[in-house]
């Protein structure tokens, strides 16, 4: 007690359950990412640590714990979240001084680890066959996605007054969001709205579509469910001045405008596909890390690096081929995305 480690154990007597649902009200998070951390906690924690007393938890109990989710057949990227969620939830049980220390962070704990995914960017012949295959009305998302790089609901909360003809540029101030099934408009994905480029061969096609597919005007709540309405003359839109349903989209008529063109269904071919090819568009055009990063609105250049950076051109290509160019030499042709998807 005089070094101040001393913990309460009436502390402890708490169960799991008890804890998470203190921990849940005590958020002050996105709404969305809200709803994704109160399910994963209760679908997926609580049925199997819920009724356990916080203070009797140990690393042997962490660890079967993630052999149940092994044998549920989660997906290791999924069971890494889950188990974020739940080392969370511990981390603030110990700063509430209820247990000592956190067991996720045992030593003897393995995290799931999954194999790392390398981007492979589509060929342009791809995206174009694709968009050739999707209804005429929803052409326009692939030239914004493929040409702009914005994200799907992002494409889908596009205003008509979002777009700067005259200055040839986008701005990407929300996206279409849906909480408990229900759609709503937020800021884009970590609260950054963003001004992208608006290249001439997109602008044509976006004023093709307005043209042949006018824009209507939807209302839907700020953020929250019940947040203040706000209005915009969206681009896409389904009947009675509704958005377009991202999981309706996808099922039936992303899916089978893949299926058109004999490219198969899967995470890494949804419409984030896109945003890979514009990724390594610019890249190849020797477009800087840190601008592509801010175009695709994330949050911190490295992660742009991170994930792209085996499109980029070779230091060693560079080197020989800036040498070659003082000494009047050959030069070497470039090592990018199209290197990387011949490989």
């Amino acid at each position: 007690m005089t070094r101040g480690h001393y913990i309460d154990p009436k502390a402890g007597r708490l169960t799991v359950r008890q804890h998470a649902d203190r921990w849940l009200n005590s958020l002050t998070m996105d709404p969305g990412t809200f709803v994704g951390t109160e399910q994963r906690v209760r679908l997926h924690i609580l049925p199997y640590l819920g009724s356990r007393p916080l203070g009797s938890l140990r690393p042997i109990h962490i660890r079967e714990w993630l052999r149940e989710l092994q044998d549920a057949g989660i997906a290791l990227t999924y069971q890494r979240v889950i188990f974020a969620t739940l080392s969370a939830m511990l981390t603030a049980a110990v700063d509430d001084q209820a247990i000592p220390s956190n067991p996720c962070r045992s030593s003897s704990v393995r995290v799931p680890k999954a194999d790392p995914r390398r981007v492979v960017p589509w060929e342009r012949e791809r995206v174009f066959a694709v968009r050739a295959a999707l209804p005429a009305q929803y052409r326009a998302l692939v030239d914004l996605a493929s040409g702009c790089g914005l994200r799907q609901g992002e494409v889908l909360g596009l205003a008509v007054e979002d777009i700067d003809f005259a200055a040839n540029v986008v701005h990407v101030i929300r996206q279409v969001k849906r909480i408990r099934n229900r759609p709503l408009f937020a800021s884009p994905k970590s609260g950054k709205p963003r001004t992208v480029p608006l290249p001439a061969s997109v602008a044509r096609r976006l004023r093709e579509h307005i043209v042949q597919h006018p824009s209507t005007a939807v209302t839907l709540p700020w953020r929250v469910l019940d947040g203040k309405p706000v209005t915009a003359t969206l681009l896409f839109h389904h009947g009675a001045a509704e958005p377009v349903n991202r999981n309706t989209f996808n099922r039936w008529t992303w899916r089978p405008a893949l299926a058109a063109v004999g490219v198969p269904y899967g995470r890494e071919n949804g419409t984030h596909a896109l945003r890979h090819f514009y990724a390594s568009v610019l890249l190849d055009a020797g477009e800087s890390v840190k601008a592509l990063s801010e175009y695709l609105g994330h949050h911190d250049p490295g992660f742009t690096l991170r994930t792209y950076t085996h499109l980029m051109q070779s230091s060693e290509t560079r080197t020989r081929s800036a040498v070659d160019r003082v000494f009047g030499g050959p030069t070497e042709g470039d090592d990018g995305p199209t290197t990387a998807q011949a490989a």
